[in-house]
């Protein structure tokens, strides 16, 4: 298949890698005057070096894609559409392989339904330095699906299969949404406290105080989740807790969130988490106190940074 991986960071550099390395024709678009011809990749799913293929402006694609991969930062989403907007022109599908929400809105808006896939990513990278990736935890497969139910059952469970194969484990499901907003409480629980006090996920969850906290973000996440109908495997707040110490944060205990990395220098994703959370409550005249003070220290600590 011929994939362009949009944004060629810790998660683009695995999908780029990966699937070079399998046989696939695969193109990252970098930011204007770099490039890459190599990515050596270590970790839990192996070590190896793979030639790649980069361009720095979409004109320098020599072949129209099946599949795009988006993975730029949330915060980069609308600069990376725009720069790819002239695809939807053709028969390539988009697929949304980002932290938070709002890209897969956003993606929708540009291309359509029936032309954005969306996946949910939970394996863990992180960006050595440029074009050395490091694979560092796998909380389960990769989650691809169509919400709109536009996109055939069997090319996705093919698609799937193709990522698979190239050693990425993914799986389709036509309840992939759910799977996002799984991702999404999670992360809004984790992430801004690990890049606050620089901590594990585990000792975060370990301190009573901010395991405190913790819940408190997750029963507000509710709210939001409640006041808009949205699909989740969870009745309730108190049954996600459950399912969030006992299955999710066991397997990650020991991982740091890329969050720290990204507050130290100074851009983060907390407008597509906690602050998303804060906007969308917002427009049901619902106020989340905890989420935003979290949002906003994540904000302060981004600006001290900088």
């Amino acid at each position: 298949m011929n994939f362009l991986v949009v944004g060629v960071g810790a998660v683009g550099s695995v999908y780029l890698a990966f699937l070079s390395r399998a046989g696939h024709r695969a193109v990252g678009l970098v930011k204007k005057g770099r490039s890459l011809d190599r990515i050596k990749v270590e970790g839990i799913w192996g070590e190896f070096e793979q030639k790649v293929n980069t361009i720095d402006s979409i004109e320098g694609l020599d072949f129209e894609p099946d599949i795009v991969i988006l993975t730029v930062k949330s915060y980069d989403t609308d600069g990376a559409l725009e720069d790819i907007k002239s695809l939807k022109e053709g028969k390539s599908l988009l697929m949304v392989a980002q932290n938070g929400y709002g890209n897969y809105e956003k993606a929708v808006k540009v291309f359509g339904e029936g032309r954005v896939i969306l996946a949910r990513v939970i394996f863990g990278a992180k960006l050595l330095e440029w074009g050395l990736v490091r694979i560092t935890v796998c909380g389960d497969d990769v989650v691809i699906g169509d919400p709109s139910k536009n996109i055939q059952e069997a090319y996705l469970k093919e698609l799937s299969e193709v990522f698979s194969i190239s050693g990425i484990p993914t799986r389709y499901s036509p309840e992939v949404y759910k799977y996002l907003w799984d991702k999404i409480l999670y992360n809004c629980a984790l992430n801004p406290l690990g890049a606050l006090f620089e901590k594990t996920y585990g000792e975060i969850a370990s301190n009573p105080h901010t395991r405190n906290i913790m819940d408190g973000i997750i029963e507000e996440a509710f709210e939001v989740i409640k006041a808009y109908s949205i699909p989740t495997f969870w009745s309730s707040s108190e049954e996600y807790r459950k399912h969030f110490y006992e299955r999710l944060l066991p397997p990650t205990k020991d991982h740091y969130p890329s969050m720290l990395e990204d507050v130290k220098k100074g851009k983060t994703e907390i407008d597509a988490l906690n602050g998303a959370l804060v906007a969308l409550a917002k427009e049901k005249g619902i106020y989340l106190p905890l989420n935003d003070l979290i949002a906003k220290l994540i904000r302060a600590k981004e600006q001290f940074s900088r």
